[in-house]
């Protein structure tokens, strides 16, 4: 589904509101408005970001005297007892400059952090769903930023040369096994998750925390949101499907209830597609969505989301006589519940248990493929805060994977059957201390042990950053990162080692007002990847761990959001890689590198139109593939790939109710992308093997969505 989440678009832009409205501004001494600044009120999850005017609001069912804080990096903290009665409360609230603070270091090599914690925000939940070309996708929005790569037929990220099972996904800390939908041969999916879901994103594209692991590129680090503000109900209407959600507020306590129905019918009867399409995507998912707050301190989370999709496609060969039907059915169960409280005055604890069932059934003509993967993961961190120069945090985590596969060979007659179970324990220590205003550390580790490979790892993680300026730093990083092989590789090999990573990362960022121009220059170093003679060969003997590899490159970024009206980026990467792994003859760039890639975003909020306006250029160099009509291996390129995209929200009222308009179109000048070949399996009578290009199903993609609140 290609524009959902929209619908809780609408959570921050309703009207309505049955509780007390804490209001105000916020400035500093000179009078000028501070921007991102947090406010809550203390031992409570309520609260808000200044905006740009350093204007603020949000509700509370809290009376009586309360005591309301605010933090903003480089100010010093304020906080003043308030009264809240009957009557809603407007502050006008003056920060004061905290010099001390201002200078302090922060460690950021191979981190962009978003969050309304931070200062510099790079990507909030609103700019994951007005990015165009995003499609409201948290993957499709992240590849706009530095160090992603650009991998049309995949809709999955692709990092610094890593393939796309090397970035891993982390809702609330917890591991996600299974972040994208089922897909089919070269067609993008998308994410599960609407972004609406998290208050803030960290994306890793290297040298992440010892507390995360299993990935050897990057980490995606998703944190959910608190306590929903008030009760909404919203209907959606769009051109592939429809959906509706209600959200209900109690004192301590929310429930949020969705429920999505997808089928692109009616639009690829509107739109023509390349693919023979005898049954088009469709699908039914529901989430729940449950947050409670334990008395001052304590939050309790809970998700869980259903999804069932079918679709079926004729997948055309080669040669003309070729080809085969495609079905597939999924069926998809997430949950993941967390608590965080406070020990004591200076411990925080969060534990936290995930659990997902996957179970894909694909029929190629009369061959079948049945595919079910469950994942249980159970984990529990304390933080200990010492003071601000010094923070220590340790934890466990326990992950539970079974995955079963019954191939059945209709030629044959026969079934063939797969699967494994293993049981891999974590433990991670790591501590962070500044030496002074302008030089910090961080220092941990991470060891596992899996029960399938009977084989430990000890990953060291070291990271530091210098102050140069007042607005300035330079960070380094170093770290070693192992990942468990693919599931279908360990099917057959159980035996396999660890896949393993050293990242070397260098970075420098400077950041005024809101502004942020970051540079980062990094190598990796592969080691022990997977090797073997034949894809889907089940021969023990023939997979081994003597692959090898490296990327290297840099990455510039820079954004620019002073205007406000106006906020625009600017991203490029430059890479080159080779690797010496699977069944590659030699060492080489793999198929989904593309040496260059530039970003441009940009959004503009027309105020007397009520409309913001997005445009997003992509430009990625020709990616490599091998033809086996001539010389060498992986020496043929294909075009370079360019695409603008263009969105736009318009907000309004029908018959009284809050409205959003929002249509996107990408690849709007439609361009021809290709992403490389499919060759037939034998020559020709002439020795020539044929060949057709993998390309998009259209050449561009036209969603339209109204979304309306009916809140009073």
């Amino acid at each position: 589904m290609k524009a959902l989440n929209l619908i809780v678009f609408l959570f921050i832009l309703n009207l309505g509101s049955f509780a007390q409205v804490i209001k105000g501004t916020i400035s500093d001494k000179s009078g000028q408005p501070v921007p991102g600044a947090n406010v809550f009120l203390e031992g409570t999850y309520e609260g808000a970001s200044s905006d740009v005017n350093g204007r603020f609001s949000f509700k509370t069912e809290m009376q009586g005297k309360q005591r309301l804080l605010v933090k903003y990096i480089g100010y010093s903290d304020y906080s003043r007892e308030i009264d809240i009665e009957k009557e809603d409360v407007e502050l006008n609230i003056i920060l004061n400059e905290n010099t001390k603070q201002l200078n302090t270091v922060e460690i950021m090599a191979g981190s962009f952090e978003a969050g309304d914690k931070k200062k510099g925000v790079v990507m909030k939940p609103l700019d994951v769903m007005t990015t165009a070309g995003g499609l409201g996708d948290v993957y499709g929005a992240m590849s706009t930023l530095p160090g992603t790569q650009m991998v049309g037929e995949e809709g999955k990220m692709f990092v610094r040369g890593g393939a796309s099972y090397e970035t891993q996904t982390f809702f609330d800390g917890m591991l996600v096994e299974q972040p994208y939908y089922s897909q089919m041969p070269d067609l993008p999916t998308r994410g599960r998750f609407s972004p609406w879901l998290f208050t803030g994103t960290v994306f890793s594209s290297g040298g992440y925390s010892a507390e995360y692991g299993q990935a050897l590129s990057s980490a995606l680090i998703l944190e959910s949101e608190g306590l929903a503000e008030e009760d909404v109900t919203s209907l959606s209407f769009m051109t592939v499907g429809g959906g509706a959600s209600h959200t209900e507020r109690w004192k301590n306590t929310s429930l949020s209830l969705q429920g999505n129905y997808t089928d692109l019918s009616p639009y690829f009867g509107l739109v023509r597609q390349k693919i023979d399409w005898d049954i088009a995507p469709r699908g039914v998912d529901g989430t729940m969505v449950f947050r409670h707050r334990t008395g001052n301190n304590g939050l309790i989370k809970a998700y869980a989301r259903h999804e069932k999709g079918r679709s079926k496609l004729f997948y055309p060969g080669v040669d003309s006589e070729s080809g085969q039907d495609i079905n597939l059915k999924d069926n998809n169960t997430y949950v993941n519940t967390t608590y965080n409280g406070i020990l004591g005055e200076k411990w925080v604890s969060k534990a936290g248990f995930s659990w997902s069932r996957d179970h894909s059934d694909f029929a190629f003509d009369l061959n079948t493929l049945d595919e079910t993967v469950n994942a249980l993961e159970g984990k529990y961190a304390i933080t200990y805060l010492h003071n601000d120069a010094f923070k220590l945090k340790f934890g466990d985590a326990f992950f539970h994977k079974s995955y079963d596969q019954n191939y059945f060979d209709a030629a044959q007659n026969e079934h063939y059957l797969s699967s494994f179970t293993d049981n891999l324990n974590a433990v991670f220590l790591e501590s962070e201390f500044s030496i002074g205003s302008n030089l910090a550390f961080r220092a941990g580790g991470r060891f596992e042990y899996s029960s399938l490979l009977k084989k430990p790892n000890l990953a060291p993680r070291l990271s530091m950053a210098f102050k140069t300026g007042k607005e300035s730093q330079i960070s380094l990083a170093y770290g070693d990162f192992y990942q468990t092989p693919e599931n279908d590789f360990i099917k057959f090999a159980p035996g396999l080692h660890y896949e393993k990573a050293t990242h070397y990362i260098l970075n420098y960022q400077l950041s005024q007002e809101e502004r942020t121009f970051r540079m980062e220059g990094y190598y990796k170093d592969y080691d022990e990847l997977v090797q073997f003679r034949e894809l889907n060969l089940a021969d023990p003997a023939t997979y081994s761990n003597g692959g090898s590899g490296y990327a290297r490159g840099f990455d510039i970024f820079w954004r620019d959001n002073t205007h406000p009206y106006f906020d625009y980026w600017i991203s490029y990467g430059y890479l080159d890689t080779e690797r010496d792994y699977r069944d590659f003859p030699e060492k080489a760039t793999p198929h989904f590198v593309s040496d260059h890639n530039l970003r441009t975003v940009g959004k503009y909020y027309i105020s007397g139109l009520n409309t913001q306006v997005g445009l997003t250029y992509f430009f990625a160099s020709g990616r490599p593939y091998e033809d086996p009509n001539k010389e060498g291996f992986m020496e043929q390129q294909t075009k370079a790939y360019h695409n603008l995209s263009l969105n736009f929200s318009y907000l309004t009222n029908i018959f009284d109710n809050f409205t959003v308009v929002h249509f996107s179109i990408d690849n709007l000048l439609g361009s021809e992308h290709v992403f490389g070949y499919r060759f037939s399996d034998q020559p020709n009578n002439n020795g020539h093997y044929k060949s057709m290009p993998i390309e998009p199903a259209a050449k561009r993609f036209i969603f339209l969505g109204v979304f309306i609140s009916l809140t009073e």
